[in-house]
């Protein structure tokens, strides 16, 4: 398996390079090429990339293989400028280190505090999140940071424009300065590079060739649309293209909103996403989208730089961005990883001179499909059908096939007994260990809660740890446990 992963020859340890198999990782991309040997030496590193290059399996992986599971303070730090990328990082680090048994946790605003109060208090080997949620963590001392060996900035240069500097600089402050530094960002302006110059030493430099969409890999073009209109024009570009999924941005928390009203009105599945929503709620509408479930996402700018999806059909620009540099970052959540792309802007009256700057920006004419005069409303043609009703027989996604093969052989066990009963990770080991046919390697992360303890178990033996638990005792006493479905 090793050399056909593709990554074996970095010399990799087992665990990671089966789970990169399960992940559908078998060639590293350019920056996974370049990034991971030099990380895995130690060195630190300013990488210029631009979103889905694979930047954050290029520090996931090898941070996952240097990782010490033994050790119960966090080791590596990973700081991100939004609350959905902590999740998306956190979460595709964690399927990178499962099979080592690499603990993950994400910490951001809006989120209950003594949620991750209470995970903090348990092994986490990986902590990723916004400069906020994390420097209020460690003024408070429950985030420990004197045993942080790694940190990455990612998406250096947005963290700078949402203001938190002041937030990072505290924060570097208190990282032993023995450590690795990974700064990742799409543009390596002089403010980064004054922070790479007071934190990092001798960093090595990799800049990965600009994946900014180009006429060759995204086909763009744009319909000159009434505000009245644009609804009924958007309808026959899904009629037309028959996306599978397709990503709508709006400039305002309110025209999303309005915009994702009207479709559930014509019976259309979409999900919302915009900065004024629960937290919860947001990352519920990611998930829904990433998995198919719901085949139209309606955004605003919140998610152009926050979102990667493996593949995306269509990105329509409902309304033009104001600032230029959105246009692209919209635009560049379809065509990536080598795939084709499609972009469709509706473009008013009043927009047309933004329209002319962005073009200007781009260096390049957008093309502009003929209209045939003022838009109908399409028929009910099959595209929207689809879009209408979820077929049963719908063959599951990219995103689905992924999280399948990612969850593969594991189970979860949840056992009756907690902190309240005293419950420690040793205890849980023991009892399993006991199981007859149940080895050390069978048994994933222990998350013990105050009235209940999950164990991930592994290699399909979820069943045979059920049925082994109804048979023996924990710390002396007969627990309940329930195997549960990924």
């Amino acid at each position: 398996m090793n050399e056909k992963s593709g990554f074996g020859r970095f010399g990799l340890q087992e665990p990671i390079l089966q789970a990169l198999d399960a992940l559908g990782y078998h060639t590293p991309t350019e920056v996974q090429e370049q990034v991971l040997p030099l990380v895995l030496q130690g060195q630190d590193v300013i990488v210029q990339s631009q979103t889905g290059s694979g930047k954050t399996a290029a520090f996931g992986i090898p941070l996952c293989d240097r990782i010490v599971v033994e050790e119960t303070r966090p080791q590596v730090l990973v700081l991100t400028p939004t609350r959905e990328l902590a999740v998306q990082v956190a979460e595709e680090v964690a399927h990178i280190g499962r099979q080592k048994k690499v603990r993950t946790l994400a910490v951001y605003g809006k989120q209950p505090i003594h949620i991750q109060l209470r995970q903090l208090k348990q092994r986490v080997h990986v902590v990723v999140g916004t400069p906020g949620r994390l420097g209020d963590l460690v003024q408070r001392k429950n985030l420990d940071l004197s045993g942080i060996r790694f940190l990455v900035i990612d998406e250096a240069d947005e963290l700078l424009n949402r203001g938190f500097l002041e937030e990072v600089e505290a924060i570097l402050g208190r990282i032993p300065q023995e450590r690795c530094t990974l700064l990742f960002s799409a543009t390596i302006p002089d403010r980064i590079r004054e922070v790479c110059d007071r934190h990092m030493r001798t960093p090595a430099k990799v800049a990965i060739r600009s994946t900014e969409p180009t006429p060759e890999q995204i086909r763009q073009y744009w319909i000159e649309a009434a505000d009245d209109w644009k609804f009924q024009k958007f309808l026959e570009v899904l009629e037309k293209h028959a996306p599978a999924n397709c990503m709508v941005f709006c400039n305002t928390r309110e025209r999303a909103t309005q915009l994702a009203d009207r479709l559930h009105k014509q019976g259309l599945e979409s999900c919302l996403l915009h900065g004024g929503m629960p937290q919860k709620e947001r990352l519920r509408s990611i998930s829904s989208f990433k998995r198919e479930e719901s085949p139209l996402l309606v955004a605003t700018d919140l998610a152009a730089r926050g979102i990667h999806i493996d593949r995306l059909d269509l990105v329509v620009n409902y309304n033009v961005p104001t600032e230029l540099e959105n246009y692209v970052h919209r635009i560049g959540r379809t065509g990536r990883a080598g795939e084709s792309g499609l972009a469709v802007s509706l473009v008013s009256v009043h927009e047309k001179a933004k329209w002319l700057e962005i073009q200007e920006y781009l260096g390049f004419t957008v093309p502009l499909e003929e209209s045939g005069g003022p838009a109908r409303p399409p028929k009910a043609g099959r595209a929207l059908e689809k879009l209408k009703h979820k077929s049963p027989h719908k063959a599951p996604s990219k995103a689905a096939e992924k999280h399948r093969s990612v969850h593969k052989g594991i189970s979860r066990i949840r056992i009756n007994a907690g902190k309240n009963k005293k419950m420690r990770a040793g205890d849980i080991l023991g009892a399993l260990g006991s199981i007859p046919g149940i080895q050390a390697g069978d048994i994933g992360i222990i998350d013990i809660q105050d009235t209940c303890t999950y164990v991930e178990i592994f290699n399909d033996r979820g069943a045979q740890v059920a049925e082994g638990l109804a048979k023996t005792t924990v710390k002396g006493r007969t627990v309940k446990s329930t195997l549960l479905k990924n």
